[in-house]
C-alpha cells in the first residue's frame, strides 16, 4: 500500500502523468449551443394530429383483423417507441417508417405487390392417391423366443442331474466331520504331489545357480577382449540371474512350507479321530491313514543341507552388501548435505548480523559530509540478499538416517538355520508319505451307544429330491432318494425341457423329507448354456451350495449353524453348516436329423431379459461361476458395468485381489447414462454387416470400383445374388495373400499399398470436382447446324463417287444406357517380313543366323502358313490361313466385350484391364502316318500350330482412341528355332534392317461407340505464378485454334491434386551405377539405361486414377509405386540421359498402338533418334516403320516448343527448332523464363535387391508355369526334356546381357547341336515383372502347349535378371520338341 503504482505522479500534474477529473465547460453558453444543434427526442407518445398526418386523414387499417397472419411484434419498452416514432416523425419522407395502422413498421409486409394464386390441378397424381387400408392387429409378446405362444418353434434344453455329495450335514457325527477334513486335506496333498511344484522350483534353482556360475567363468576369461558395453551387458545378465536365483529360492521355500504344514495338518487330524474314536467307543466312518515312511542316507542330507545353508547365506551376505554400501554412501550424502546446510546457516546468520550492526549505524554516517554520505549509499543493504538469506534459515532441517550396520553372518546363519528346521526335512529324518484309505469296518448299530443309534435311524429315514425351476417356475423333479451313511444320492436323471420363453434363469431347488413333512435345504442356480454347448458335447460341472438354516439334534448328529465342541480340554466350540456339492449340466439338445435346438442368438440378444440377466452375475454364468475368477472376470466385461458404481464395489474389489486386468477394473475415462443402450438398439452392427444391402450401399457410396456405377439395388436382402460380391472378396483375399508372403512379393504388397494410399488420397481430392456437373452432363442435345456447315453437306451430296478409296467416317457415339452389344471390331490387313520354316533335313533346329541356306518348295516359294489369332477375355478367334512371308488377309473379326457389373459408363470403363493379344502362328501340317502301304489311299496328318511373334494391346487404348489404325511392329523373340528370316537367295538382295522384324496391318475399333471420359476442365489448386498460368492459356488457346488436333502440354496435374508447370519435371538425375556393367560406348550405356527404365511395369493412368485426369508423378514417386504410363517412363528416361550430358527433349504426340504417348527424343552426330521408353527400343526420325505418327510438342527444362509444320509426322519434319515458321517456343524475349525450379527430388535413392528371394520367385514361377501347362494338357501326358532345359537356361542371361538381341553364333550352334535329333518349336520370352498373372496369360496365348498327342516333349526355362530397386526383367524359354523318325 505504501508503494504507488505509478512512479513520478503528482496530484498537480507537473510530473510526467497527471490524474485528474475530465474537463467540462458547463456555461449557459455552451447550453444553448447544443439546444441549437441537438435534438431530444420526447418519450410521451406522438400526438393523434401528427398521426392523421401520416395517413392523410384515412381510417388505419389493421390486417391482422382481415385475417392475414402477420406474426408476433417484438417486445421493445414503450419509452424506446416514443423516442424513436418522434425521431422519424422529424424525417422528410417519414411515411415509409410507418405502416397503414400508424404504427411504426418492425414485420415484413405479407401482402405481395402483385395477385396470385397456387396452380390447382384438375386431376390427382396416380402416385399421389391415398390409399386406406385396415390396420392388422399383432399381438407380440417379447417374452416369447417367436413373439407369441402360438408360433413357437421348437427348441430344448437337457438338463442332467447326477449326485449329491454333503461335505456337512446337520446329521454328521464329530468324527464325520473329523473324516471329513481329513479327506479334503488328503485331495489337497494329492493334487499338490502331482504339481510337485517344489521338486520343480528346486531344479530351477540349481539350473540358474549352473547358468550364474558359466557366466562368470565366461566374464573372467574373455575380460581383456570385451569392450565396455559388453561388460555391462553382461553385468546386467548376472544381476538379472541374481534376482531370478532369489524369486525362485523364495518361491521354493514356501512351496516347502505349505507341503510340511499339510503333511502336519493331516497327521494331526488322524490323531484326532484316532481320540474321537477312543473316546466314543465306536467307529462311523471307514477312513483309515497309513503312513509309508522312507529311509534315507543322513550323511548325503547333512551334506545337501549344509551347502544349501552356506549358498543360501552367501547370497544373502551379497545381498546384504550390495544394501549395505547403498545405505552407506546415502548415509554419507546426508551427512555431508547436512554439514553444508549448518554451513550456510551459521554464514546466513553471520551476514544478517552484519547488516543490522551496519544499520544500526546509519545515522551517525548520515551526519558526516557529502563524501560519507556517498560511501553509505554505495554500502546499501540488498533487499534480495536479505530475503536469500532468511529463506536459508528458514528450510527445514535435513533429517540424518539411521547409520547402517554391517551383515552379522553369525545371525544371518542361525535364521536360515531356524527357518529350514521349521519348513524343510531334517537330515537323517525319513520321507513320510500319507495314504488314505476306507478299510476300517465300521461299528455296527447294535453295538452303538442309543444316541448313534438314533442318529443312523434319522439318516435312514431322511431322503432327499431336487426341483428344477426354469425361469423361476417348477417344470420338472427328481424321484426320491434316500440318504446313505455316506451322504451321497445318486439321482441319474436327464430331463428334456421344450421351452418357448426366453431362457432367464435355471434354479434347483434342495428339499429334504422325514416323514411326511418337506424342508427346501437351498437354491442352487446355473448357468444359461451358449449356443456351442450341445448335449452331446457337454461336460458334468460341479456346483457348490451351502445353507443357513438352523437345526439342533438331541443325539450324535451337531447339527448345523449351531456350536458343537470335541470334548477335549482347552479347546473352543465351532459352527459349521449344511454345505455340499451338485454335479449336473445343462445343454440344447439335438434331434435325430442331427439339427441343434436352440433358438436364434440375434433374436435372444435384443430381448430385454436377456440383457437384464446380464446384470445379475449370479443368474447369468452361475453360482460355479462366481466362485471361478475367469468366468466372473469375462461376465464383468462383457457386461460393461462401471467400475466406478458404488453397486460394483464389492465385484471389482474381489476381481482386484485376484490379479483381474487393470485396464478393466481401473477408472475409465467416460460413464455411461444407460447402461443398455446397445440392448435395446435396432440391431447390433454385426446384423448391418452381415446384410447384404446395406453393404452394397456402402460399397457404392464409398465408391469402390467394383460396385461405384451400381444403378439398381433390390430392396429385399434375399434379391441380391450371391455372387454379388465374389470378385470383391477374391481381390481382398488377394491382397491379403500378398501381405503373408515374405518373398519378393512383399515388396510388391508394399508398393501396392502405397500406390492404393496414393489413389484414395488423390480419389479424395478430385471428388468434389468428379460430382460438379456441366449443362453438357445433364442435356443432350444436337448442336444448331450454321451455314457453314449445311454448305458442306450439300457439297457432299455433288461428291464424285470413288468405291475404290473407302473413307471411314465419325460415328455417333452411344448414351451408356443405350447400350445391349459391344464387339470390338479387328479387321487384319495383311503381314510382312513372317518368317519362314527352315530344311527338315536340318532337324528342324536351323535359327536365323542362315538367310541364305533356305529350303524352296517345288513352286518356289518358301513353305510357311501364317494366320492371325486374337485373344480378348478368354475368347479365341483366328484369320485363314495365309500362304507365305507377306501374307494379306482383308479380315474382320469381331470380339465381344463384356463390361464389368454391365456397366458401359465412362467411369467404369476405364477400369476395365484386360488386354487384346494378337499372335502370329504358322500352321503345319505332320504326317503321322505309320504305315507306308496305305500312303495312296489315305491321309492321316495332325494339325499344328507354331508360335512366330505376338503384339499386346490394352483395351483402354482403343477404349480412349476410338480407333487404332496402323502397321505394328510384333514382338518377336531373338532365337526363334526352326524359322529363319530374310530376303530369298535368288533377289539377291541384302537382309535390310526393317527385314529382321514383322509387321501387322491392323485396324480395330469398338461397335457401337462408347462415350469416352470427359477431361476435367476444373481448374485444380496451385502454387505456380498466375501470370504463367495466365500466358499458358492463351498460348494454349492460339495454337488449339489453329491445329486442333493436336496436343500441346503446358501445365500437368501430380498426385497432390495441384497444377504444376511441366517443365518442373526435367532435372538431370543419376541412373543406377550398377545397371552397366562392360557397357564402354555411350550408346550401349543409352540402351541400358532405356531397358532398365523399359523393365518398370506401365499402368494407364487411367487404371491407377480411374475417372481422374492424366496424373504425372515425379521420378521417385515412379521408382516407389513401380507402376506408371508413358508420361513416367519417358520423364524418367529424359532425366537420365540429361545426367548422362546427351541433348534431349519430351516428345507429346500419338503413336501406334499407344493413341496419345510421351517418347524421348536426343541428338546423336547428324541424326534424331526417338527412343519409346516404355519398350527400350530407339529408331531414327527417317524410319518409316517408326510407331511414333506424330510430333505436337517437345519440351525440355528450358522451353516449350510446339509443332506448327504442316506436317506432323517425324520423318517429314524439320527439327531446327530455331526457325519461328516450324516451331513457336513457349518462353521468349517477349516473355523470357525466369528460372523455374525443377519439381524432381535432388537425387535418387536406389536400394539393391535381394538376389535369394529373386531365386526363389524364379523357382514359384518356373513351377507355377509347367503344373499351368500339364493342366492345359490335362488329357494327354506331358514330358519334360531335362537337358534342353539346361541349356535353355544358360541361354537366357546371355539374351539378358544383349539386351534382348540374338547371342552370337556360338550359342546358336550349341542349341543346333542339342536340337538336332528333334523338331523344335520354341522361343524366350521376355517381360517387365508385376504379377505372376500376366506372365502366365502370355505364355498361354502362345499356344505352345496345344499338341494333341502325347509323343511331346517340352523343354521350360525361367530367368529374372534383377536391376536395383527391385526391378525384375523376367525371360521364360518355352519349346516343344518332337523326336525326328
Amino acid at each position: 500500500d505504501e508503494v504507488p503504482l505509478m512512479e513520478d505522479v503528482d496530484e498537480e500534474g507537473y510530473g510526467f502523468y497527471a490524474v485528474r477529473k475530465a474537463e467540462y465547460d458547463d456555461t449557459p453558453e455552451t447550453a444553448k449551443k447544443e439546444a441549437e444543434k441537438l435534438y431530444y427526442p420526447s418519450v410521451t407518445s406522438v400526438n393523434a394530429e401528427e398521426k392523421a398526418k401520416i395517413l392523410h386523414d384515412k381510417q388505419p387499417r389493421f390486417l391482422e383483423d382481415e385475417g392475414f397472419y402477420v406474426g408476433t411484434r417484438p417486445k421493445i419498452s414503450g419509452w424506446n417507441v416514443n423516442k424513436m416514432e418522434n425521431r422519424l416523425i422529424k424525417e422528410l419522407h417519414r411515411e415509409k417508417w410507418f405502416g397503414e395502422d400508424g404504427r411504426m413498421i418492425v414485420l415484413p409486409n405479407p401482402l405481395r405487390p402483385t395477385p396470385s394464386r397456387p396452380p390447382i390441378p384438375e386431376e390427382q397424381e396416380p402416385g399421389l392417391e391415398v390409399q386406406y387400408r385396415k390396420a392388422i392387429m399383432h399381438e407380440f409378446d417379447s417374452r416369447y423366443i417367436d413373439g407369441s405362444l402360438d408360433n413357437a418353434g421348437y427348441y430344448q434344453l437337457d438338463v442332467d442331474i447326477n449326485s449329491l455329495s454333503f461335505s456337512h450335514h446337520h446329521l454328521f457325527s464329530r468324527e464325520h466331520v473329523l473324516a471329513t477334513r481329513l479327506s479334503q486335506l488328503y485331495e489337497e496333498y494329492m493334487d499338490r504331489q502331482k504339481k510337485n511344484m517344489a521338486e520343480y522350483l528346486s531344479e530351477k534353482l540349481k539350473a540358474l545357480k549352473l547358468s550364474a556360475v558359466h557366466l562368470k567363468d565366461h566374464m573372467a576369461a574373455k575380460k581383456s577382449e570385451h569392450n565396455y558395453a559388453d561388460r555391462s551387458n553382461f553385468q546386467k545378465r548376472l544381476q538379472d540371474y541374481k534376482d531370478e536365483i532369489r524369486r525362485a529360492r523364495a518361491l521354493r521355500d514356501k512351496e516347502e512350507k505349505t507341503d510340511r504344514l499339510l503333511l502336519k495338518a493331516i497327521i494331526k487330524t488322524w490323531k484326532d479321530i484316532k481320540q474321537q474314536r477312543e473316546k466314543q467307543k465306536f467307529i462311523n466312518t471307514p477312513l483309515k491313514l497309513q503312513v509309508i515312511t522312507e529311509e534315507t542316507n543322513k550323511e548325503f542330507d547333512l551334506t545337501q543341507w549344509k551347502l544349501e545353508i552356506e549358498d543360501e547365506l552367501e547370497e544373502m551376505e551379497e545381498e546384504a552388501t550390495e544394501i549395505y554400501n547403498r545405505k552407506k554412501t546415502e548415509y554419507e550424502e546426508a551427512l555431508k548435505k547436512h554439514a553444508e546446510q549448518v554451513k550456510a546457516k551459521e554464514d546466513a546468520r553471520v551476514r544478517i548480523h552484519k547488516r543490522s550492526r551496519k544499520q544500526s549505524t546509519k545515522g551517525s554516517r548520515a551526519s558526516l559530509g557529502s563524501k560519507a554520505s556517498k560511501h553509505s549509499a554505495e554500502n546499501e543493504p540488498n533487499p534480495e540478499e536479505e530475503a536469500k538469506d532468511q529463506e536459508i534459515l528458514n528450510e527445514p532441517e535435513i533429517e540424518i538416517p539411521d547409520k547402517p550396520e554391517e551383515f552379522n553372518k553369525e545371525q544371518a546363519r542361525k535364521d536360515i538355520i531356524a527357518k529350514a528346521k521349521e519348513i524343510r526335512r531334517r537330515p537323517g529324518e525319513p520321507k513320510l508319505y500319507p495314504e488314505v484309505t476306507s478299510t476300517q469296518p465300521i461299528t455296527e448299530a447294535s453295538k452303538c451307544p442309543r444316541g448313534e443309534q438314533q442318529r443312523r435311524n434319522d439318516v435312514s429315514k431322511c431322503e432327499m429330491f431336487l426341483k428344477v425351476l426354469f425361469n423361476n417356475k417348477e417344470v420338472s423333479r427328481t424321484s426320491s432318494k434316500p440318504l446313505t451313511q455316506e451322504f451321497k444320492l445318486n439321482f441319474g436323471q436327464i430331463f428334456s425341457l421344450k421351452i418357448v420363453q426366453w431362457p432367464e434363469s435355471i434354479t434347483y431347488q434342495v428339499y429334504e423329507t422325514s416323514g411326511f413333512g418337506g424342508e427346501i435345504i437351498c437354491e442352487i442356480n446355473s448357468s444359461i448354456p451358449d449356443s456351442s454347448v450341445t448335449s452331446q458335447s457337454v461336460q458334468l460341472e460341479n456346483l457348490d451350495f451351502s445353507s443357513d438354516h438352523r437345526v439342533n439334534h438331541g443325539h450324535e448328529g451337531v447339527g448345523s449353524g449351531v456350536p458343537f465342541s470335541f470334548g477335549a480340554k482347552n479347546e473352543g466350540t465351532e459352527t459349521l453348516y449344511t454345505t455340499g456339492e451338485l454335479r449336473c449340466s445343462v445343454a440344447w439338445a439335438i434331434n435325430d436329423q442331427g439339427e441343434l435346438l436352440v433358438p436364434p442368438s440375434t433374436q435372444e440378444q435384443g430381448n430385454m431379459f436377456y440383457a437384464m440377466r446380464k446384470m445379475d452375475p449370479v443368474t447369468a454364468i452361475g453360482a460355479a461361476g462366481v466362485v471361478d475368477i475367469q468366468k466372473l472376470a469375462k461376465w464383468f466385461e462383457d457386461s460393461r458395468l462401471d467400475p466406478n458404481d458404488p453397486a460394483n464395489a464389492d465385484l471389482v474389489y474381489m476381481l482386484k485381489s485376484k490379479g483381474g486386468e487393470s485396464a478393466l477394473l481401473g477408472p475409465k475415462e467416460f460413464f455411461r447414462l444407460e447402461q443398455l443402450q446397445e440392448e435395446f438398439n435396432f440391431c447390433d452392427d454385426e446384423a448391418i454387416d452381415e446384410n447384404k444391402r446395406f453393404r452394397l450401399i456402402y460399397l457404392r457410396d464409398s465408391e469402390v470400383t467394383e460396385f461405384k456405377n451400381y444403378k439398381m439395388i433390390p430392396l429385399l436382402d434375399r434379391d441380391i445374388p450371391r455372387d454379388t460380391f465374389a470378385e470383391y472378396e477374391k481381390k481382398k483375399r488377394e491382397e491379403e495373400k500378398y501381405k503373408e508372403e515374405k518373398d519378393i512379393e512383399s515388396h510388391r504388397a508394399a508398393v501396392s499399398k502405397f500406390m492404393q494410399r496414393v489413389r484414395e488420397q488423390v480419389i479424395r481430392r478430385f471428388r468434389l470436382l468428379a460430382h460438379q456437373r456441366r449443362l453438357e452432363d445433364v442435356i443432350n442435345e444436337e448442336a444448331v447446324p450454321n451455314i457453314a456447315l449445311l454448305g458442306t453437306s450439300v457439297l457432299k451430296l455433288t461428291e464424285r463417287r470413288r468405291p475404290l478409296r473407302v473413307e471411314r467416317k465419325e460415328r455417333k457415339k452411344v448414351v451408356p444406357q443405350t447400350i445391349d452389344n459391344v464387339k470390338i471390331l479387328i479387321n487384319i490387313n495383311r503381314a510382312v517380313y513372317v518368317p519362314r520354316r527352315v530344311a527338315a533335313s536340318r532337324g528342324g533346329a536351323m535359327t536365323a543366323r542362315e538367310p541364305d541356306k533356305a529350303v524352296k518348295n517345288i513352286v518356289g516359294e518358301t513353305q510357311v502358313q501364317p494366320f492371325i489369332e486374337v485373344m480378348f477375355q478368354d475368347v479365341f478367334l483366328h484369320t485363314e490361313v495365309g500362304d507365305g512371308p507377306n501374307p494379306s488377309y482383308n479380315e474382320e473379326l469381331e470380339m465381344p466385350f463384356k463390361a464389368p457389373n454391365e456397366d458401359y459408363t465412362p467411369g467404369n470403363l476405364q477400369t476395365v484391364t484386360d488386354n487384346i493379344y494378337l499372335n502370329l502362328f504358322d500352321q503345319v501340317l505332320i504326317d503321322i502316318q505309320e504305315d507306308d502301304r496305305q500312303r495312296g489311299t489315305t491321309v492321316h496328318q495332325r494339325i499344328e500350330k507354331k508360335w512366330l511373334g505376338g503384339l499386346t494391346i490394352p483395351f483402354s487404348t482403343v477404349y480412349f482412341n476410338g480407333k487404332i489404325d496402323g502397321t505394328f511392329k510384333l514382338n518377336k523373340p531373338p532365337v526363334l528355332l526352326g524359322y529363319t528370316q530374310g530376303p530369298d537367295e535368288e533377289e539377291g538382295t541384302s537382309l535390310r534392317s526393317n527385314e529382321e522384324n514383322t509387321y501387322l496391318s491392323v485396324f480395330m475399333t469398338i461397335e457401337p461407340p462408347l462415350q469416352p471420359p470427359e477431361p476435367m476442365r476444373e481448374r485444380f489448386a496451385t502454387t505456380e505464378d498466375e501470370k504463367l498460368l495466365q500466358y499458358a492459356d492463351n498460348w494454349e488457346k492460339t495454337l488449339n485454334a489453329k491445329f486442333s488436333d493436336r496436343e500441346y502440354k503446358t501445365t500437368v496435374i501430380d498426385v497432390n491434386g495441384k497444377t504444376v508447370f511441366v517443365t518442373r519435371y526435367f532435372k538431370a538425375l543419376e541412373p543406377p551405377p550398377d545397371i552397366f556393367g562392360s557397357s564402354d560406348t555411350e550408346v550401349k550405356k543409352m540402351e541400358v539405361v532405356a531397358r532398365y527404365v523399359s523393365m518398370i511395369p506401365s499402368v494407364s493412368d487411367s487404371v491407377v486414377f480411374p475417372g481422374l485426369c492424366d496424373i504425372w508423378s515425379t521420378c521417385d514417386q515412379f521408382l516407389q509405386m513401380m507402376a506408371g504410363d508413358e508420361e513416367e517412363h519417358a520423364v524418367l528416361l529424359a532425366n537420365y540421359f540429361l545426367y548422362m550430358k546427351k541433348i534431349t527433349w519430351l516428345i507429346i504426340g500419338k503413336g501406334i498402338p499407344e493413341g496419345p504417348t510421351a517418347y524421348v527424343m536426343t541428338e546423336q552426330e547428324n541424326d534424331y533418334w526417338i527412343w519409346n521408353a516404355g519398350t527400350g527400343e530407339h529408331f531414327s526420325y527417317r524410319d518409316s516403320y517408326c510407331p511414333l505418327q506424330s510430333i505436337s510438342c517437345l519440351i525440355n527444362a528450358e522451353n516449350i516448343w510446339a509443332n506448327v509444320q504442316q506436317y506432323e509426322k517425324p520423318a517429314q519434319m524439320n527439327f531446327d527448332l530455331s526457325q519461328g515458321a516450324s516451331w513457336r517456343s513457349f518462353f521468349t524475349r517477349s516473355f523470357p523464363n525466369t528460372g523455374i525450379a525443377s519439381y524432381q527430388p535432388e537425387r535418387l535413392y536406389y536400394k539393391p535387391t535381394n538376389k535369394n528371394a529373386v531365386l526363389d520367385l524364379q523357382e514359384k514361377i518356373e513351377t507355377l508355369l509347367k503344373n499351368k501347362i500339364m493342366e492345359w494338357r490335362s488329357r494327354l501326358i506331358t514330358r519334360w526334356n531335362r537337358h534342353c532345359t539346361q541349356i535353355m537356361r544358360k541361354l537366357l542371361p546371355v539374351l539378358e546381357e544383349n539386351l534382348g538381341h540374338s547371342p552370337g553364333e556360338q550359342h546358336l550352334a550349341e542349341l543346333e547341336s542339342t536340337f538336332s535329333a528333334y523338331k523344335v518349336s520354341g522361343f524366350p520370352i521376355n517381360m517387365p515383372y508385376n504379377e505372376i498373372n500376366p506372365i502366365v496369360d502370355a505364355v498361354f496365348s502362345t499356344r505352345v502347349h496345344a499338341h494333341d498327342t502325347s509323343d511331346v516333349e517340352f523343354a521350360l526355362a525361367v530367368y529374372i535378371h534383377p536391376y536395383p530397386n527391385d526391378v525384375l526383367s523376367v525371360w521364360v524359354y518355352v519349346a516343344s520338341l518332337i523326336r525326328s523318325r
